[in-house]
């Protein structure tokens, strides 16, 4: 797999890893399209979100654009490359983190007032950081060629760079970790907020029988609320084992099943929240399904009826229809 530290970058993992960069962009302008096409979606979880989406598609262009070229030399398409993936990673890292502690502060907190507030400090830090270290590194000549030992083709820390390991945990590695131990604990503790808050209106509950909608709109942000994390770590883990083999020095960081995971994991993250906040959220899923009928008919030949009053889809009654728009409202996490 390697000629002395280098590790080769096979066809096949080019073609994953490229085809998961293309999921993801598509994925994270999706997120940005509904968030511009429709104003009633506009809360603050999601424009942090679109944030997020900005800094996940500008990650997958660049880690495209490297995993297409396989850079051997520190030229100076690699050293933007590098630079460009690193502020962007680093930033998607912050921004996913900024939306777990937005939420908790709204929910366990019970703060809108505090939560909105936080949205400039989370700008501050979510750019400014990035940009911070990657200038930095950049200044110092610590991004460049790095035999793809803990990447997948794209450029990185130099791997001439004689304080390489200190340099990968600024520019991305210690705030993985961060991470992973901070999106875990919040996503907790607001579940079981919602868990001791459901319990408290146990007595209500019979009231509440004839609302099944409102029990699947609660499952569903549930869910989410589990899987974020859960799909956070999985994705990024490859990565993180990799940089723990390099350290350990075993030559097990260049297997190509881990280097194809490593490859698909650091690009999918735009992919998988458009699947989490676009494609499974009913209100959002109803109205592009309508919106992709609307142009299909249209190009049949079918003239749309602009005048005419929005028909419920079969089976919906006006008042489920309602419900479903101001769920769409919450947040993120409906």
């Amino acid at each position: 797999m390697a000629a002395g530290n280098e590790t080769v970058v096979y066809l096949s993992e080019q073609v994953l890893v490229l085809c998961s960069c293309a999921l993801s962009c598509a994925g994270s302008s999706l997120i940005v399209l509904t968030y511009v096409a429709w104003s009633d979606l506009r809360t603050t979880p999601r424009r942090l979100l679109v944030f997020l989406s900005v800094s996940d598609w500008l990650s997958a262009v660049s880690y495209a654009f490297g995993v297409w070229r396989v850079f051997r030399t520190d030229s100076l398409d690699c050293v933007v490359q590098g630079a460009v993936s690193t502020f962007a990673n680093t930033s998607s890292f912050f921004w996913t983190v900024a939306i777990a502690v937005y939420l908790y502060v709204f929910i366990v907190r019970s703060s809108q007032r505090v939560a909105d507030s936080l949205v400039l400090f989370f700008h501050l830090v979510s750019w400014g950081v990035p940009l911070a270290i990657t200038v930095a590194a950049v200044c110092l000549n610590k991004i460049g060629y790095d035999a793809s030992e803990v990447s997948v083709g794209w450029c990185w820390v130099s791997i001439h760079a004689p304080d390489r390991v200190l340099w990968m945990l600024l520019t991305g590695k210690i705030w993985e970790f961060l991470a992973y131990l901070t999106l875990p604990v919040l996503y907790i503790l607001i579940k079981r907020h919602i868990y001791i808050a459901h319990a408290a209106l146990s007595e209500y509950r019979p009231i509440l029988a004839n609302r099944p909608l409102s029990n699947s709109f609660s499952s569903m942000a549930d869910m989410k609320l589990t899987l974020i994390p859960i799909i956070f770590i999985v994705l990024r883990i490859w990565s993180t084992v990799r940089f723990i083999l390099l350290l350990a020095g075993s030559a097990a960081r260049l297997n190509p099943v881990l280097v194809t995971l490593h490859g698909i994991g650091n690009t999918s993250q735009g992919a998988a929240n458009c699947i989490m906040f676009v494609l499974l959220t009913r209100p959002i899923r109803t109205r592009l399904c309508a919106a992709l009928c609307c142009c299909s008919k249209y190009r049949a030949g079918e003239q749309p009826s602009h005048g005419a009053p929005h028909t419920p889809l079969p089976g919906q009654d006006t008042s489920r229809q309602r419900e479903e728009d101001s769920a769409s409202r919450v947040g993120i996490d409906r």
